[in-house]
């Protein structure tokens, strides 16, 4: 299994026609993701890697069944974007846009929860986020999926670099993955570090998850927190930004700490105090993950047979 997104996932790609729009389709496509349509108002009609453009997303959803949005739409016009494949009655909108401000997220993320309330759609994944895959199923957005392969880990990090580095060395180490979730870096998104960890404990096929977290915010607190409470399977963490200066922002929009709150220390003690395993350094993370898989594995070997 998987969360999100796999094979029946059908993508609309908003901005099709653009640069960025245009070459991720072209990779979403070689790695057999099913993209269906794409959208750039007044170039309906026309075709992008064989795939057909349409005006909106209402007309490509009625035409082409799509389920999920991909968003490469330029930061002025991708909240409207999002407003638009929300409207649209899309199950999942992905947006990949870097530096919508913070209003204007705050904004499509008011709308996007108050629907979601009534009607159970859409989830909103970012912006400012590389997007998810689901090994050897689909991929939504700009991760790499060469580096992917099949297995039993979860992954939610709010980096998409260390998100790369560490499926890579995942995959490296043997231990494939089932879905790995980019929730990007703003100060506000759609999808936190919860709502994946909630998901990947009802799946099935997931084992055991990494979460890579970074400085500034609440975020990883309330994580471990939950990790704590619901989660019955183990967690391995890593937190980005151990060095980092207080005051100064490190790469994205919410990585800064301020007042003392949003420290990596701080972070890292919550996860600890949760029973959660840390990484010093990412290439720790395989080699707690094998260990936190095989002290599973022998709690289940070690549990009492049911009576026949």
């Amino acid at each position: 299994m998987s969360i999100l997104i796999g094979r029946n996932t059908r993508v609309v790609v908003q901005g099709i026609t653009g640069r960025d729009g245009a070459f991720h389709t072209q990779q979403m496509l070689a790695y057999g993701t099913k993209v269906v349509a794409g959208v750039t108002p007044g170039r309906g009609g026309d075709r992008v890697h064989d795939v057909p453009v349409f005006d909106g997303v209402a007309e490509a959803v009625a035409a082409t069944r799509a389920n999920t949005s991909a968003i490469y739409v330029p930061a002025p016009f991708a909240a409207d974007a999002v407003f638009e494949a929300a409207d649209a009655g899309l199950q999942l909108v992905v947006c990949i846009t870097e530096g919508i401000p913070v209003r204007e997220t705050l904004r499509v993320w008011h709308a996007v929860a108050e629907r979601r309330a009534r009607t159970g759609r859409p989830r909103l994944v970012g912006p400012n986020c590389p997007g998810l895959i689901t090994p050897g199923q689909s991929k939504v957005g700009i991760l790499p999926g060469q580096i992917c392969r099949p297995g039993p880990v979860g992954l939610v990090s709010r980096s998409g670099t260390l998100t790369y580095e560490v499926v890579q060395q995942l995959s490296q180490a043997g231990l494939g993955q089932t879905t790995c979730v980019g929730i990007g870096g703003d100060p506000v998104v759609g999808t936190s570090f919860v709502d994946c960890l909630e998901l990947f404990e009802a799946d099935r096929q997931t084992e055991a998850v990494v979460l890579i977290g970074e400085i500034g915010g609440n975020d990883e607190e309330e994580a471990a927190l939950f990790i704590k409470r619901h989660m019955s399977k183990p967690v391995v963490a890593f937190v980005a930004g151990q060095s980092a200066p207080e005051g100064k922002r490190m790469g994205h929009a919410g990585a800064i700490i301020s007042g003392g709150s949003g420290t990596a220390t701080g972070k890292i003690a919550a996860f600890e105090a949760a029973g959660v395993p840390v990484a010093r350094i990412p290439s720790e993370i395989p080699g707690l993950v094998e260990h936190a898989l095989e002290r599973r594995r022998r709690a289940r070997r070690a549990r009492p047979a049911r009576a026949a």
